[in-house]
């Protein structure tokens, strides 16, 4: 692939500026997409989406200076995302969540540490990572599937909802077939934008509610650890890990980088600090995107130094409350249904990988695959109440339990036919 810049290539200030407006673009999309996780009053929302654009802002800064330093997107992990939302679900309180978060990042941050790393990329067959990648897309439909319908809404907004989804998500899948260069990577955006224009055209707007928050709330009050969710999100992370390492050498192979043992390593233990940063400050962690590579081979511009102005961009936003009202007041049916397209592209990847790697092969491999994401839906859909509340966290927990199940298929009960 040929081209334009390379990764430690320096830019005319002007070209500099064109591209890093386009990943700032895509990094707010990519953000605002996952505000919706947010609790409690619409001031303390707010602020939470302010933290959650600083963490992301500081952290692709980061990578970008002295970690992976490669251009790639990060934003909220959306394994973290599935966790979030299943455990506030089964009745988990936020600073539990939070604190488990925190205490992954810390398990992230230890397994760079020596070889250890490897060891746990042994574990993860290529037929495990294809699960995994299905288990983040269905475990994510019962979330979409109330943004997309939100409870209280009424009959015209359910149609709104119900229409946008069906013409919406073509539209995506044909911009994203016809769009070249660096419009191609605006998908999302154009996405969000045409959705809330027509929709705020229909509906009236939110109104803007000022309301003080105590600095105080900046980070936990306290840590609080219930160890049937610790165990959910640290299998979480083992994903949250498997996605990092995959988007940092995917871009590694695709740019014939150097030094990529060290640039992974620095990379991910990175992620694992600032999952650390974020926990203690009650949002989501962050995790680096696959979908740069895209945007890279259809920009031709893989200099990292495009991201430093985006990321601090980033960070700017946060110090507004204002342009963050406006930049995160999204229709909750609108997110709905780009989170729709985008699992719809994760499940169409992950049956791309199937392909390309052979790992279904006979019937037993199949079942490897088909049965732990039906036994992941039936504990997402598990009434409360059944299992003692220890563990309810993590057995109500449909993404922790399929990861689970499908390695119990792969390396035990259908070990023989996987070898």
């Amino acid at each position: 692939m040929k081209l334009k810049y390379n990764i430690e290539d320096r830019l005319p200030f002007g070209q500099m500026m064109l591209y890093a407006v386009q990943w700032f673009i895509l990094a707010v999309a990519v953000v605002a997409t996952s505000v919706f996780v947010a609790t409690g009053t619409p001031g303390e929302k707010l602020f939470y989406a302010q933290k959650l654009f600083a963490v992301m802002g500081v952290t692709g800064l980061l990578q970008v200076v002295v970690g992976h330093r490669m251009p790639l997107v990060v934003g909220p992990a959306a394994v973290l995302l599935v966790g979030v939302m299943s455990s506030l679900g089964a009745g988990a309180r936020p600073e539990a969540i939070y604190s488990s978060i925190a205490l992954g990042g810390v398990l992230i941050a230890l397994l760079t540490i020596g070889g250890a790393m490897r060891y746990v990329q042994r574990l993860f067959t290529p037929r495990i990572v294809v699960v995994i990648l299905m288990l983040i897309a269905f475990t994510l439909s019962p979330v979409i599937k109330g943004l997309i319908f939100p409870i209280g809404a009424t009959a015209d907004e359910n149609l709104f909802g119900l229409l946008f989804a069906l013409v919406g998500c073509p539209m995506m899948v044909i911009l994203n077939r016809t769009l070249r260069g660096v419009a191609k990577s605006l998908v999302i955006p154009i996405a969000l934008v045409a959705g809330s224009v027509i929709y705020y055209a229909l509906f009236d707007a939110a109104q803007r509610v000022t309301e003080d928050v105590s600095l105080e709330a900046f980070f936990l009050g306290s840590f609080s650890f219930d160890w049937g969710l610790v165990v959910a999100f640290v299998i979480c992370f083992i994903a949250l890990l498997i996605n990092d390492i995959g988007s940092i050498e995917s871009l590694g192979a695709m740019l014939q980088t150097k030094d990529m043992d060290a640039r992974l390593r620095r990379g991910v233990r990175i992620t694992g600090v600032m999952n650390i940063v974020a926990g203690s400050m009650g949002v989501l962690g962050p995790v680096n995107y696959s979908m740069s590579p895209g945007v890279i081979a259809s920009t031709g511009c893989a200099s990292r130094r495009a991201l430093i102005p985006a990321t601090v961009l980033l960070m700017l936003c946060a110090l507004s409350p204002d342009l963050i009202w406006v930049l995160t007041n999204i229709p909750n049916s609108v997110i709905g249904v780009i989170l729709l397209f985008l699992m719809g592209t994760q499940l169409a990847a992950s049956f791309e990988m199937l392909h390309s790697t052979r790992s279904v092969q006979s019937f037993a491999d199949g079942l490897t695959v088909g049965l732990p994401l039906m036994m992941a839906m039936l504990f997402q859909l598990m009434p409360r109440g059944i299992v003692p509340s220890v563990i309810e966290p993590l057995v109500g927990n449909g993404f922790a339990m399929g990861v689970i199940v499908v390695m119990v298929m792969e390396h035990v009960v259908n070990r023989s036919s996987a070898k």
